[in-house]
């Protein structure tokens, strides 16, 4: 290796082009603002007889709110920065020995709402990675306790002594057995339709992140193989899988997208296309696939038959439970909150029997619950976090660790390799403490209608805070480096000489410890007591007391002296599943907005106690965040005084004739222009920014208002701190009503009584308003017509649910009472001149 390959970084940033222009363009919408300012202050009514004095008070402090936030968000916006691993370069330089190990940790609560099938997909993906096995760690941490999650485990890693060489051989995309087969399964194997991939170089890195990941959308290129011209194209209904070949007089690429039946329909239908007499005719490196793909389609299927009978069942049979040790744990369960330890190394490299059917060692893999008692806190995700990282500190010692959520399977087979080219720069990679990559959703509807994909924070937002020194933590999809999450503070020289190229593959692990020590070794570290009186959840580990234990983990960590890189690859790197439903939405963003809050309010508050620890900028995009919360205030005044006062016909906003119309014209103008460009830019479309500006307004007028009470509760010691599982797998009818993107409802919960209480209440102003004074409103409150149409509008579904569907999926009878019974009251009051003097 010469000298210019040792020096050539493993990495490059690139500033985003035009933010002159876009900063000059944020300078004139700041101006706009600026004459709101001054317009609601010039014109404030001075007389307290005069109509609306106090509603015209109160529409400055929303707009005063609405400009200061603006500023935040234009940090986002004010310096992003994009990376750009070079893993052909990073196996250039470290053959597999000189790799640092890595510990990957998957989280799993409940087998009811995350199936055990879909946990071990996640793990069967993960060991499957591009990257030497000897040196991978697969951890399932298991916080329901539960038997089936563990049977389903040792399934798994039977069933990985035929799944890794088959990946690795044929260089197959997605490596979840689940998704791939869902890929696979309507190709009919004929000359023209391939269903793997063949090897691809580093070198074609860039050609091959060409494709475009987005669900929904086709794309085909045309190649010439010896069977003559393939065009294939269906329908994606869940996710897109780039899958390219070559034949043997063939180097052009191929595309193509499949439709993704239900996986024991999917692996019966691989099984039934590859039998012999279909291949007939196929190129015989192609041919090669067919009959381990067959045998592994029969695999899995079996294997998923017995998971799912098991969990019908809701126990393991017993002759199962007689033939592993492992059940043996179970003998003195109790239930899920109170049980002692339990931990089974199934794979390690110390057991002969831990190797493929081509004889090459297998990742380890362990399956630990960590020991509950009722009267003790478990700290729920973060409490099983920081026992995993104790646990693997003895077993493997991964210098790497990753984490992702139980739902999330990697979708890319060198993430682990381009993460490792920030992590191990020689330059940059001692500051560097993790990375986080993007969460992306294979059954995201094409228009999104719940706004899961988070298009605009992934693609624009994130990138900024990557500007000013690293993005958040945010729960799975991180690459961390294990002494940072074990506390250690940042420092220049120590950091640069302890994480070298020939020290990072040092990992300390037990390797003379026999696997029944190591698992007797370990229970000790999953007892429930064991973090007393230490600094586990306050210095060490993921911190505890917050509802979102990675974000406050993640900024500790900053604050420390690290920084972090946010990668976004063309190819996403790991695929979960969003919310089916709106209430499971509205509670996941309370639950996000309910925990940004509570850091603003604890001692690692990025307002001041960050100050002088990270940069300025930071500090500024993670207060947008941690402030989500406060926005239900103005936005639910905005959405209730305008229309009342439209109804009571008092104004509100000048005339269209008045020289003070141009700046709310052009804020409004502008900043809806941006945000629509932002979202196209992000591959989204326009029906579905009309979704996403849709849960803009629920979000801040349900999720973000309870939040806010239930984080005030907490304060004053009413309540205690809880964590909400999402469920992963929705209603055979709900799924189908998803697909069609019909708008979930389905119980009587406050948010959405909220919900439709507002929207019915603006219908009725606006109804109310043209009756009294008729189309000429449009021309004596312009803008507050406008604002009463755009919301009438955009609750369009609200009304369908309340009125006129009669599924399961409709807003329940009681909420229909309810909410007309407040809005109508809020409107005869409004009459009574209740509101006159306000």
């Amino acid at each position: 290796m010469g000298k210019n390959e040792e020096s050539h970084p493993l990495f490059e940033t690139r500033r985003a082009k035009g933010i002159f222009i876009h900063r000059i363009f944020s300078f004139s919408m700041f101006l706009g603002i600026l004459f709101i300012w001054v317009y609601r202050v010039s014109y404030m009514p001075r007389k307290s007889s005069e109509d609306g004095k106090w509603v015209w008070f109160g529409m400055f402090l929303c707009e005063l709110w609405f400009g200061l936030y603006w500023l935040m968000r234009l940090s986002l916006r004010w310096n992003p920065v994009f990376r750009q691993p070079f893993p052909h370069t990073l196996s250039q330089r470290y053959d597999d020995d000189k790799l640092p190990g890595v510990d990957i940790f998957v989280c799993t609560a409940d087998p009811e709402i995350e199936p055990p099938i879909m946990v071990i997909n996640t793990v069967l993906s993960v060991m499957a990675y591009d990257y030497p096995t000897h040196k991978l760690s697969v951890y399932l941490s298991d916080d329901g306790g539960s038997d089936i999650t563990f049977y389903a485990l040792l399934e798994a890693s039977n069933f990985a002594k035929h799944w890794l060489p088959f990946c690795k051989k044929f260089n197959v995309e997605p490596r979840s057995p689940a998704a791939y087969f869902k890929s696979v399964s309507s190709t009919t194997y004929s000359n023209d339709s391939i269903n793997a991939k063949e090897t691809i170089t580093d070198k074609e890195e860039g050609e091959r992140r060409k494709g475009n990941e987005r669900e929904g959308k086709k794309r085909g290129k045309k190649g010439r193989g010896k069977g003559g011209v393939a065009r294939a194209r269906l329908r994606a209904a869940s996710s897109l899988l780039e899958i390219r070949t070559r034949g043997r007089e063939s180097s052009r690429k191929r595309e193509e997208t499949h439709a993704l039946p239900s996986p024991s329909k999917s692996s019966r239908k691989v099984r039934e296309n590859a039998r012999p007499g279909r291949g007939r005719g196929v190129p015989r490196r192609r041919r090669a696939l067919l009959l381990p793909l067959r045998v592994l389609a029969k695999l899995y299927e079996d294997m998923e038959s017995r998971i799912e009978n098991a969990s019908k069942v809701g126990e393991v049979a017993e002759e199962i439970r007689s033939k592993h040790k492992g059940f043996s744990q179970w003998n003195s369960f109790s239930s899920r909150r109170d049980h002692d330890a339990i931990i089974q190394i199934l794979l390690h490299g110390k057991d002969s029997s831990a190797k493929d059917i081509d004889g090459i060692v297998l990742p380890t893999l362990v399956y630990l619950s960590r020991e509950k008692r009722p009267h003790v806190a478990h700290n729920f995700k973060a409490g099983a976090m920081n026992s995993l990282i104790r646990v693997s500190s003895i077993i493997s010692n991964g210098k790497i660790i990753l984490n992702v959520d139980c739902d999330m399977y990697a979708n890319n087979a060198q993430s682990l390799k381009e993460a490792l080219c920030f992590l191990i720069d020689e330059e940059k990679g001692h500051e560097i403490a993790f990375v986080q990559t993007p969460q992306g959703f294979e059954n995201l509807t094409k228009n999104d209608i719940y706004g899961g994909a988070l298009r605009v924070i992934y693609e624009w937002e994130f990138p900024g805070m990557d500007g000013f020194g690293g993005p958040m933590y945010i729960g799975s999809g991180c690459f961390h480096k294990r002494d940072t999450l074990c506390g250690k503070k940042f420092n220049d020289q120590e950091s640069l000489k302890h994480w070298n190229g020939e020290d990072i593959n040092n990992d300390q692990s037990m390797t003379k410890t026999s696997l029944h020590l190591l698992e007797q070794k370990s229970k000790a570290l999953l007892s429930c007591t064991y973090e007393n009186n230490t600094l586990w959840g306050k210095e060490m580990g993921l911190l505890y007391g917050c509802a979102v234990e990675d974000v406050i983990t993640g900024l500790a960590i900053q604050c420390r002296g690290w920084k972090s890189v946010y990668y976004n690859p063309k190819r996403k790197a790991f695929l979960g599943v969003s919310p089916t439903t709106l209430p499971e939405a509205l509670v996941q963003h309370k639950r996000w907005s309910e925990g940004g809050f509570q850091i603003l309010l604890s001692k690692y508050s990025a307002a001041w106690c960050a100050y002088g620890l990270i940069s300025p900028g930071l500090q500024i995009t993670y207060c947008f965040y941690n402030l989500w919360v406060l926005n239900c205030l103005p936005t639910l005044y905005y959405s209730i005084f305008p229309s009342l006062c439209l109804l009571k016909g008092i104004s509100l906003f000048p005339q269209m004739s008045s020289p003070w119309f141009i700046p709310y014209a052009y804020v409004t103008l502008g900043e809806n222009t941006q945000c629509l460009l932002e979202f196209l830019w992000s591959e989204g479309t326009i029906k579905g920014y009309w979704n996403d500006l849709r849960m803009w307004l629920y979000k801040r007028t349900s999720s973000y208002l309870f939040a806010l009470i239930d984080t005030i509760f907490k304060s004053l010691g009413f309540s205690s701190l809880a964590f909400v599982i999402s469920a992963k797998v929705a209603e055979e009818n709900v799924s189908q009503r998803y697909k069609k993107e019909i708008m979930e409802f389905g119980n009587s919960s406050p948010m959405l009584t909220l919900l439709a209480t507002l929207a019915l209440f603006n219908l009725f102003c606006l109804v109310g308003a043209l009756f009294k004074g008729g189309l000429g409103m449009l021309m004596v409150l312009p803008l507050q017509v406008l604002l009463s149409v755009v919301l009438v509008l955009i609750n369009l579904p609200l009304y369908e649910g309340l009125f006129l569907r009669k599924d399961k999926g409709r807003f329940p009878t009681s909420v229909v009472f309810k909410s007309m019974a407040v809005a109508l009251s809020a409107c005869v009051l409004s009459n009574v001149n209740v509101f006159t003097t306000i």
